[in-house]
């Protein structure tokens, strides 16, 4: 849950209490916006602080000076931006969440932009979008607070700048985000024992009251529809399993949509194929994927994005049991095609070739993306800073990759290499659901491949940037609520009618 944070924007010059924070660069020099608020000594405030404080105004540095003489204000923040080159290519989400944090529980007046570094409308809504997202924790479940935990809590951001107006309407799309990042982290970071398919799909309903249209499948539909892969997944577990398919339609009727797939593995143990102990308890996480596309269906429909959009989410919890699905056994999907089981769990790549063949079969949508905290090779490959990106389209794999650099949710574009999808062949049925240690993450995507047909396709393997604990100045949760801004950026500038 994002913790209370009020964001509101003003002309320049606006009065008020509580802290000022203002921006420089590496030379130390206030802006025109600054100076003006500051008045005539600011600069000379500024320098003589700095000089003590040995302050040299880098890029994401901040020199904290409690009630200055002269000024209105409790405490003046001053924010480093860096040398000429930084202030060209400034990180506004990056930079709204750093000053979130350096204020974080109080007021502030925030005079944005400084010499080099002209704010636009965009970039306002953006430093705000960080502000909301730096401010988010998960604390539902502490029944009792620190004395001090004022951390991250009861913010107010006044944010000034000449383009107040511009800037509080660009915001409104860019808050829509912020709640679909949230609600992402939200579901990320619930316990099992919570969030169970049935809970989950309760709350992916909830969109309708937004306008999205949402069908709910349960196991006697998906028996109909044949998705025996999805189902010998979660015939271990007492929690049945669902299917939800969410549609925005925010354009013309005839404009063919476009489709997010997630896997939504609410828990995995490993099945028979157990996991070991150590870091079990990161698998509530395994569902990334589905609040991913959750999380973008809340924001494409809060903002009301002129895109029609078909997300599909795969949901079960793979555990053991007599009655679960074991190595060996040979399971017939619904596309027909029959899979040999040899780990159960490799079990994210079953549950995602069903819904795959469900979706391009009823909707016949123009492109697929699928969302996957899919496989630790991943990991061992890329770390957990950036997603591993496997297509069979050049163009829709550029176009990821360009949204993934603009919003920070950063890809790289992996092999989809012949080798790589011999390696699953079976002996006893048409493949076999792993191909084993080397090239995990290639084979486990040549496998979803072959449940797509002549579509462009794009699977994200998104098992670190999904379930991280690094740090960041938006991010400070554990579910990161990765992919919703890169596929909302990805929608607003490619795919939406303008």
């Amino acid at each position: 849950m994002a913790d209370a944070i009020t964001i509101t924007f003003g002309p320049l010059g606006s009065a008020g209490r509580g802290d000022l924070v203002v921006f420089v660069g590496d030379d130390l020099a206030l802006g025109g916006a600054a100076r003006d608020v500051l008045g005539s000594g600011g600069a000379d405030l500024v320098a003589r602080a700095a000089a003590v404080e040995k302050f040299k105004g880098r890029s994401l540095s901040a020199l904290v000076l409690p009630a200055p003489a002269g000024i209105e204000a409790d405490r003046l923040v001053v924010i480093g931006l860096g040398s000429d080159k930084d202030r060209a290519k400034i990180d506004w989400p990056v930079l709204g969440g750093f000053t979130a944090g350096k204020v974080s529980g109080r007021t502030a007046r925030v005079v944005l932009g400084a010499n080099g570094a002209p704010v636009t409308a965009e970039n306002a809504a953006e430093f705000a979008l960080g502000a909301r997202l730096r401010s988010y924790s998960f604390d539902r479940y502490k029944t009792k607070k620190k004395p001090d935990s004022d951390e991250n809590g009861g913010t107010t951001l006044h944010l000034l700048l000449s383009e107040h107006e511009a800037a509080a309407q660009a915001a409104k799309a860019a808050e829509a985000v912020a709640e679909g990042v949230v609600i992402a982290r939200d579901l990320i970071n619930e316990p099992p024992n919570v969030l169970y398919p049935e809970e989950f799909a309760r709350r992916a309903s909830e969109l309708t009251k937004l306008g999205v249209e949402v069908e709910v499948l349960e196991p006697a539909r998906m028996r109909e529809l044949g998705m025996g892969a999805l189902l010998a997944v979660a015939q271990g577990s007492v929690r049945e399993p669902r299917v939800v398919v969410m549609r925005w339609n925010g354009a013309n009727s005839a404009e063919t949509p476009v489709a997010l797939i997630g896997k939504g593995v609410v828990f995995d143990s490993g099945g028979v194929s157990i996991k070991s102990a150590g870091g079990m308890e990161d698998m509530k996480g395994d569902m990334g994927g589905a609040a991913a596309v959750v999380g973008t269906l809340h924001a494409l429909a809060s903002r009301k994005a002129k895109v029609n959009v078909v997300g599909a989410i795969g949901i079960v919890e793979n555990m053991p049991d007599g009655g679960s699905y074991r190595p060996s056994d040979i399971v017939t999907s619904m596309s027909g095609q029959t899979i040999e089981v040899i780990n159960t769990d490799a079990e994210g790549r079953l549950v995602l070739a069903d819904v795959i063949w469900h979706v391009q079969s009823a909707y016949k949508p123009k492109f697929i993306i699928d969302l996957a905290t899919l496989t630790g090779a991943i990991i061992v490959a890329l770390g957990q800073d950036i997603a591993g990106l496997f297509s069979n389209d050049d163009d829709l794999a550029a176009r990821i990759t360009a949204a993934g650099e603009a919003t920070g949710e950063k890809v790289w574009r992996m092999p989809l290499a012949p080798s790589f999808d011999k390696a699953i062949d079976s002996k006893f049925a048409d493949m076999k659901n792993t191909g084993g240690r080397h090239g995990g993450a290639a084979t486990a995507a040549s496998f979803i491949k072959r449940f797509v047909n002549d579509v462009p396709w794009a699977h994200l393997d998104i098992a670190g940037v999904g379930m991280s604990s690094n740090a960041t100045e938006i991010n400070r949760s554990w579910g990161a609520g990765w992919g919703v801004r890169l596929l909302d950026r990805l929608m607003r500038e490619h795919y939406e009618a303008k």
